[in-house]
């Protein structure tokens, strides 16, 4: 899992380890030189002659700048109420973005420090030139990882700030990168957290959730498994066979609901959609059951036939939220769809399947950081247990781990 994105930062941290020992011996040889040279005497300063003295002269008042009535009257002139407001909320919207910035700066270097537990003023300065150097090394192998370029920029900026804040040890080097490198991806990784459970717990019932994303990324089996986890939660599910473009893809739903003891509701290949997507809702209603699970059809995100048809779905049903459902094989493109499925009926969470089998590792990074969505559930088998919700802690420890 993630081999091919584990080479790539272990690199680069082999790379960083030998030009800071490279530095650190620079170090050494100017301190064994310092103490070898014999101390300088101090130079004979000569006694500075008496000042002569000048007699001071009567100061001269400026004269004061004449003002006239066009002046006066532009000085006099009050700012409209409105302007300044507007100039209020303008500088505050500055304050506001100097200061998150800045908190996430803190942030970074704060968990650093505490974590390798060091003194905060490096001995030495990494040459600027050569670490421009190794990051782009470092971008070219993130980049053939599949990670998006967003998230690439922010991995960068983090370790190039950082990199030279830490105090380096000989023999220490390679920990304290690893420890950068940690923080800088865990940063990326934190960027939206949500409670799905307790959504489910606090949402008024019944809750419709909408699943999209194209064919064959394991949608049918996402779904599957999220009923198979309300039911361990003491919760009841409907699912509806919105997918209704196929008749394979109602078949398999119709296998999984069997399985689970779920009830299903379907209707026939080529119906409306939205009216399946109704007709559970409407029985969830009755039954009092507590979630709707409602597949739609997948096809590419280009087909803007199958866009129109995910946004009528979207009116009928009023879903309470959208999962988008995403294969972390295909890399770049799940972001790419993940995006244009945004746009047309708007993304709550996302679920990345096949994580286990995913040797790049770079969707698994990029997909929610780069659409603002918090990424719920990662897939890593083909059971129903074989879901987990996402924790970056997890991510990172399979990512730096043996």
């Amino acid at each position: 899992m993630f081999d091919f994105l584990k080479k790539k930062l272990k690199l680069f941290e082999k790379n960083i380890e030998a030009e800071i020992e490279s530095e650190l011996k620079k170090e050494e040889k100017k301190e064994q030189k310092l103490q070898m040279e014999p101390p300088k005497q101090p130079e004979q300063v000569p006694t500075p002659a008496k000042p002569v003295e000048i007699p001071t002269t009567a100061p001269v008042i400026p004269e004061e700048p004449v003002v006239t009535r066009k002046r006066a009257l532009r000085i006099q002139k009050p700012v409209s109420e409105e302007k300044k407001q507007r100039e209020k909320q303008i500088d505050k919207q500055i304050e506001e973005s100097i200061e998150s910035e800045l908190q996430r700066a803190l942030q970074t270097r704060k968990s650093i420090e505490e974590t390798v537990g060091v003194e905060k003023r490096p001995t030495w300065t990494i040459d600027e030139k050569k670490l421009d150097e190794l990051l782009w090394d470092l971008e070219m192998g993130l980049l053939e990882a599949d990670v998006a370029y967003s998230v690439i920029d922010s991995i960068k900026k983090d370790v190039k700030q950082e990199i030279r804040r830490v105090p380096f040890d000989k023999g220490k080097a390679g920990g304290l990168v690893e420890t950068v490198l940690k923080n800088a991806i865990g940063h990326v990784l934190k960027a939206n957290n949500f409670d799905f459970n307790r959504f489910i717990d606090e949402r008024k019932k019944p809750i419709v959730i909408m699943f999209v994303g194209v064919n064959g990324t394991g949608k049918t089996l996402s779904i599957a498994k999220i009923a198979f986890m309300l039911q361990k939660a003491g919760k009841t599910c409907v699912m509806a066979a919105g997918d209704t473009f196929r008749a394979g893809a109602i078949e398999q739903l119709t296998i999984h609901a069997d399985n689970l003891g779920v009830k299903i509701v379907k209707h026939g290949s080529g119906s409306d959609p939205a009216a399946v997507a109704f007709d559970a809702i409407e029985h969830a209603k009755a039954k009092h059951r507590d979630v709707v699970l409602l597949d739609t059809a997948g096809r590419m995100q280009t087909n803007s036939n199958l866009m129109d048809e995910m946004a009528k779905i979207k009116r009928v049903a009023k879903p309470d939220m959208i999962i988008f459902v995403g294969d972390a094989l295909s890399g770049n493109d799940a972001v790419e769809q993940a995006k244009r499925f945004n746009e047309v009926v708007g993304i709550d969470g996302v679920i990345l399947t096949k994580v286990d089998a995913d040797a790049k590792g770079g969707s698994s990074l990029s997909i929610a950081y780069t659409i603002g969505k918090p990424l719920l559930f990662i897939g890593v088998g083909q059971e129903y247990k074989d879901q987990i919700t996402f924790n970056p802690e997890w991510m990172v420890q399979h990512i730096f781990g043996s």
